[in-house]
């Protein structure tokens, strides 16, 4: 091993700590498909782990993950489209049994869900990293490889598109 490797900041357990969800939460945004997005999700945290070249500091660690897992995505979601499968399990999974007025609030949460899911790509990758994850536009930008300008466009529209599909049932959302 390297001495990078050794180093505490790349500790296998903590980079799997810190960047798992973040991970599955994106491949997730992509995919749509828990299983495929575990799997890019390993594959990604392997590649960070197995990463010799050191970080210029966390900021670039996490960009670096993010940018990672997203290509990988893509690339999934090309070859897929390229070679179409049917998925075997279209099984939804039970729920667990819920609190009184949780149910109301998991529709809300489901129906938002859906609405951003039901954004193309380039939007839902945009309102992930944004209000998701907490990213400027600049940043967003960087990360995606399109201009701040395309970025805050996406948004917009995005914004737009769901103040459209969720209308009435959020009428405290901004204009």
């Amino acid at each position: 091993m390297t001495g990078s490797k050794n180093a505490p900041d790349r500790d296998p357990e903590r980079l799997v700590r810190d960047y798992a969800d973040l991970v599955l939460r994106v491949c997730y945004t992509y995919l749509r498909l828990t299983a495929d997005a575990e799997d890019v999700c390993q594959d990604t945290l392997v590649k960070l782990i197995c990463r010799d070249e050191p970080f210029r500091d966390p900021g670039h660690e996490r960009a670096w993950v993010i940018r990672v897992a997203a290509n990988a995505c893509r690339n999934l979601l090309r070859d897929r489209g390229a070679h179409p499968a049917v998925g075997l399990d279209d099984v939804p999974e039970q729920a667990a049994a819920q609190a009184p007025g949780e149910d109301a609030l998991r529709r809300r949460d489901d129906r938002v869900l859906a609405a951003v899911m039901a954004l193309p790509l380039p939007q839902r990758e945009a309102v992930y990293l944004h209000y998701y994850e907490g990213y400027p536009t600049r940043e967003v930008a960087r990360i995606v490889g399109a201009t701040d300008d395309t970025v805050r466009q996406r948004l917009s529209r995005a914004r737009a598109s769901l103040r459209d599909d969720l209308k009435g049932d959020y009428d405290d959302f901004p204009a």
